[in-house]
């Protein structure tokens, strides 16, 4: 697989990782909270421990955690730098979104605000 290829596989699997808001909740209990136990992390959802685990194996994939092992305990950490990638490809459309914004800022400020009877208001 070319480097190119490769670059676009682990930002498919990011950005499927990002996509379920199970996974950005413990991404962000992660976050907030540092290292954690599944059966800590798995406490607040209501969902079985291990559908809890299938959605922490969909972020190790995609390298967003990283699990350590200690007997029958797995503790789990955030990998923020793995979002570098996702990072990088959202920037490429920044300036359009900024652009963009401010384009529709300009247009709704010079265009005159109808009042409740439908007739335009003069600025």
């Amino acid at each position: 697989m070319s480097t190119v290829a490769a670059k676009e596989e682990r930002l498919d699997l990011v950005f499927h990782a990002l996509s379920d808001r199970t996974r950005r909740a413990l991404m962000h209990r992660l976050a907030s909270e540092g290292t954690s136990k599944i059966t800590d992390l798995a406490e607040p959802f209501a969902m079985s421990l291990p559908a809890v685990s299938k959605h922490l194996r969909v972020l190790e994939d995609a390298r967003l955690v990283s699990r350590a092992v200690d007997g029958r305990v797995h503790r789990f950490r955030l990998v923020p730098e793995s979002l570098a990638p996702a990072d990088v490809w959202l920037d490429g459309y920044r300036s359009f979104w900024e652009d963009t914004l401010e384009a529709l800022a300009n247009y709704a400020e010079r265009t005159p605000v109808p009042n409740k009877r439908g007739k335009r208001k003069s600025s």
